[in-house]
């Protein structure tokens, strides 16, 4: 199963990527998260150790290994390069494993406009492509509010986008726009979650005032989601109900993907 999770800055993606990362690792499922945010957090999410994050770094950072791949040093315009340098070593090579999940940092590039064609997006779309064709049982691709990293050639391998919501009227707008996006490159397989919801009245707005995309579900504020974050622990273990909700929305998930269901 591969899974996009985006919204607005701020919302939780991150948050709800590593919830589901290890709900599916308990699960005994092999798990890849990606890493795609400009400001990569999803390691402390995670509760990696320092010793294992001091080892991680994004790839859109590896000058050398970009220069290597592609023939053309990075910030390179024009010019001659490799379009679809070599990365099926990358994953395995850059990432680190705790708990059974593996993380990959994946970082992004500063696009300044509709698009660049330079050495270090030709790198992060073809790894990209790259993990989307992999037969990981699981992968989970933490990405900004945006489709960049997605293409018509790599949709139809999405089995779902999740896109992150709070219960306010901006961040729904976001989801709208992001959900527009979706559907123009193809990709129409996009759930909503809600986050940082605090009663009835605000899950209802959610379902009442979703952009036209189905609610799988939603997590509960909870202020020990900021005392995990200071204590740099998990919020996986130290937040009961985001746990017990994340298991409704990971078995939501698994039926509208026909995966197995967990338990």
């Amino acid at each position: 199963m591969k899974l996009a999770i985006t919204g607005k800055g701020g919302v939780g993606k991150t948050t709800l990527t590593a919830l589901l990362a290890q709900t599916y690792a308990d699960a005994s499922r092999d798990v890849l998260a990606v890493d795609a945010d400009p400001s990569p957090c999803l390691a402390g999410a995670l509760g990696f150790p320092p010793e294992l994050r001091a080892q991680l770094r994004p790839i859109a950072e590896m000058d050398e290994l970009i220069e290597e791949r592609t023939g053309a040093k990075p910030g390179t315009v024009g010019g001659f390069f490799t379009l679809n340098p070599r990365v099926d070593d990358i994953p395995e090579r850059f990432s680190v494993v705790h708990r059974g999940v593996r993380l990959l940092e994946m970082g992004s590039v500063d696009i300044g406009g509709s698009g660049c064609i330079c050495p270090e997006s030709a790198m992060l779309k073809t790894l990209f492509t790259h993990l989307l064709f992999r037969k990981d049982d699981i992968l989970l691709l933490d990405m900004y509010a945006g489709v960049e990293h997605l293409g018509r050639a790599t949709v139809d391998f999405v089995d779902a986008m999740l896109v992150v919501v709070e219960p306010t009227r901006r961040s729904l707008g976001t989801a709208a726009q992001i959900k527009k996006l979706a559907n123009d490159i193809g990709l129409q397989r996009l759930y909503l979650v809600g986050n940082k919801v605090r009663n009835d009245d605000e899950a209802q707005f959610l379902e009442q005032e979703t952009p036209d995309i189905p609610l799988i579900g939603w997590l509960p504020a909870d202020l020990k989601v900021q005392e995990a974050d200071r204590l740099g622990i998990p919020v996986y273990d130290h937040v009961e109900s985001l746990k017990f909700a994340v298991k409704r929305i990971a078995g939501a998930l698994n039926e509208l993907t026909s995966d197995e269901i967990i338990e």
